[in-house]
């Protein structure tokens, strides 16, 4: 005779539960409680006049928001919902249930409050003993993140202007169709007609606008860069005496490519190319500084720039600017995205060691290449681009930039993977940049609750 653990739904549903004793000691929303609870969020709370309703404490949808995001929760309705249907999030929220509005309000209206606690998470993560820092090494790398708009919603110059061609042409045969008062088909109301037409013109209208501002600030830089490059060549035939080899530098065109776009969506996100052969699509491009050591972020930043190479410089302001108690960077790894001769200058002005590919590596290197002895020493007149090369070639530099795709990538894949960011939920670059700081805030704490002792 079969034998069951008898159930009574009447009885054994009616019993008080205590949340507290449905989470274990360990969970990662305890850990977040109590992480946020430890630092100052002063900051935050000064923003609060004091009048009306009472307000949520600012540490209760700080919590919300990291356990929100470290478990692939990121819409304000969902995270709502959560209050009420999933324990963990019932604790956090303490059976309290914020509405989406005040969630959203909150993930808005602050954005340095969120760069100061990310700092201070940091620091916390220091003084327990889970991430040594100090004198660090840092894996920099960035992601394409779809942005909350559709590539289908953006407009070229040249296609607006087809567009716009169009749209004159019918405004003019309906004024001509209301004037004679016949042969209007059935069911057209033709002020109706015109005015959504005109209201599309005036659509056109402002993304032109945006598209040749855009390339007037690109015509400038350009004009700048030709003009340094025009010069540079004219002091080098000055002191050889000699016509400079190459091509002259071809001077920039004003006035926007026919192919530059604008999003109507969200214009400040832009068409960029996905890794994988995924193709074309809306994208921010989202970086991070890693520690080699623990895995934890140390900087981030999101960029309109779909290629890597202008991204060294904001990110050694970055790293300069965190506290010396907390990092102090002593060496850069990244991939060949970023290698440049400026960006190897840069790096060693800031006397920070670059390991920057110089070119993509082999996906199979032979043994005995990978157990090759060091190279000769360099010349003492050795540029710094010559160092860089000649340092990774060594048995140490070989060793320690092989730690650049088992540091920052895996960290970009669990964000993606596990923890399911992959698309942007705010729009505007102001505001998709504060919703990575919450991502890699999740991260880091996710991180350091399985790094604690």
């Amino acid at each position: 005779m079969q034998r069951f653990i008898p159930i009574n739904r009447e009885d054994d549903l009616s019993k008080p539960i205590s949340i507290q004793d449905c989470l274990p000691e360990g969970h990662l929303a305890r850990y977040i409680v109590e992480v946020v609870e430890s630092i100052d969020l002063s900051n935050f709370e000064q923003h609060y006049a004091g009048r009306g309703s009472e307000a949520y404490p600012p540490s209760l949808l700080l919590q919300l928001f990291i356990y929100a995001y470290a478990t692939g929760i990121f819409s304000t309705r969902k995270i709502e919902r959560a209050t009420y249907d999933i324990i963990p999030f019932r604790y956090i929220a303490c059976n309290l249930h914020p509405d989406h509005d005040t969630l959203a309000k909150f993930r808005k209206r602050f954005k340095k409050e969120f760069e100061e606690v990310f700092v201070q998470v940091l620091r916390v993560a220091k003084e327990t003993g889970i991430a040594q820092f100090g004198k660090i090494k840092v894996a920099v790398d960035g992601t394409k993140i779809h942005a909350n708009a559709s590539r289908h919603s953006a407009m070229s110059y040249a296609h607006a202007e087809k567009i716009e061609a169009q749209i004159k042409d019918e405004v003019l045969k309906l004024m001509e169709l209301a004037k004679k008062a016949e042969n209007i088909p059935e069911g057209m109301v033709v002020p109706d007609e015109i005015k959504r037409r005109e209201d599309r013109l005036a659509s056109i209208a402002e993304a032109k606008v945006k598209i040749e501002a855009r390339a007037k600030e690109r015509f400038e830089q350009e004009q700048a860069e030709y003009a340094a490059k025009v010069q540079a060549r004219r002091d080098k035939e000055e002191a050889t005496g000699k016509k400079a080899r190459g091509k002259e530098p071809t001077p920039p065109v004003a006035g926007p490519d026919p192919k530059d776009q604008v999003n109507l969506t969200d214009e400040e996100s832009r068409i960029m190319l996905q890794s994988g052969g995924s193709g074309f699509e809306q994208c921010y491009n989202a970086q991070a500084a890693v520690d080699v050591d623990s895995l934890l972020i140390v900087t981030l930043s999101v960029t309109q720039d779909a290629n890597d190479k202008k991204q060294i410089e904001p990110t050694l302001e970055q790293l300069k600017e965190l506290p010396k108690d907390i990092a102090q960077p002593e060496q850069l790894l990244a991939d060949t995205g970023y290698c440049s001769e400026h960006n190897v200058k840069s790096c060693e002005t800031a006397q920070i060691e670059p390991m920057i590919a110089s070119k993509r590596e082999q996906h199979h290197t032979p043994v005995l290449e990978r157990f090759a002895d060091d190279p000769p020493a360099l010349q003492a007149d050795a540029t710094p681009m010559e160092r860089m090369k000649h340092r990774l070639k060594t048995r140490e530099g070989r060793k320690t930039y092989a730690k650049r795709k088992q540091t920052v990538e895996p960290v970009f894949g669990i964000i993606k993977g596990v923890m399911g960011f992959r698309q942007f939920l705010t729009r505007g670059l102001e505001n998709v940049r504060n919703e990575w700081n919450l991502v890699c805030l999740a991260w880091n704490l996710k991180r350091m609750a399985a790094l604690r002792p």
